[in-house]
């Protein structure tokens, strides 16, 4: 059996920088295993799967090397790409259906815009693992129930982090944005996932998630910039809407071709 294969490198404009998806269009449903083994083949931090329901809706789902995931928004994104630029979709916006509910994707000039559910955190002490993992403690700690929010006082602090991941591994749960205002935009931020396989993911538009809420109430605005300041680097347009986080980026296609299974 031959499945086509994408790669597309998200949140950014030019090939090499974002973070690289692999994205599987399928007619049904694979076992799980299948997909999880391709995923690890791939060895990308994450591979989406969908399947067309309808003139512009799917069904989505997110495999990273280790897990499934319930959210993922490089290769929503990167996804998008595909329907847009390769598959001929003309129609916007498409909507995904998900695990984390129905997510959305509209053209928006030169970029790709998601609507994702907004994720805030809530103030919270730090283990003793987290502190030992990330090396340099944060200013202020905040967690929902998937991500730690580890906000500093300076970019030069989030980019200087060099962390421990077995530490974090032993942290539940286990996934940490360090984040910190920009010098060149309204933040930075990076985002490491030991527990889902990604210990440092270059790019994560699921992470605006949390960040936007934050930094929309600390800034007083609703429209912000953002860079995560990755080895790869990638950039972020992002807009609170009431419970929803609108993230926009650009998107390069990689490479096409066929996996034999």
């Amino acid at each position: 059996m031959n499945l086509p294969i994408y790669w597309v490198d998200a949140f950014t404009k030019k090939t090499f920088g974002g973070n690289p998806a692999a994205v599987i269009p399928l007619d049904s449903w694979l076992d799980d295993s299948l997909l999880q083994t391709i995923a690890n083949e791939n060895g990308l931090s994450e591979t989406a799967f969908f399947i067309r329901t309808g003139a512009a809706s799917a069904d989505l789902r997110w495999f990273t090397p280790a897990v499934e995931v319930d959210l993922c928004g490089h290769a929503t994104l990167a996804t998008a790409h595909v329907l847009f630029n390769e598959l001929g979709q003309a129609e916007t916006p498409f909507v995904f259906k998900a695990r984390s509910g129905l997510l959305s994707v509209s053209r928006k000039g030169q970029v790709l815009e998601l609507d994702f559910p907004a994720r805030p955190g809530a103030p919270a002490r730090p283990p003793a693992d987290l502190l030992t993992g990330l090396g340099a403690a944060p200013k202020e700690l905040f967690l929902n129930e998937r991500t730690w929010l580890c906000v500093y006082e300076t970019e030069d602090e989030v980019r200087a982090l060099s962390p421990d991941f077995s530490a974090l591994a032993k942290v539940t749960p286990g996934r940490f944005i360090p984040t910190a205002p920009g010098k060149d935009c309204d933040y930075v931020c990076r985002f490491f996932a030991p527990d889902a396989g990604v210990n440092e993911d270059p790019v994560t538009g699921s992470a605006q998630c949390t960040l936007v809420p934050y930094w929309a109430q600390r800034l007083g605005k609703t429209q912000l910039h953002s860079l995560q300041v990755s080895t790869r680097g990638g950039e972020l347009w992002c807009e609170l809407a009431g419970d929803r986080v609108r993230i926009a980026g650009h998107s390069s296609l990689y490479l096409k071709g066929l996996v034999t299974v």
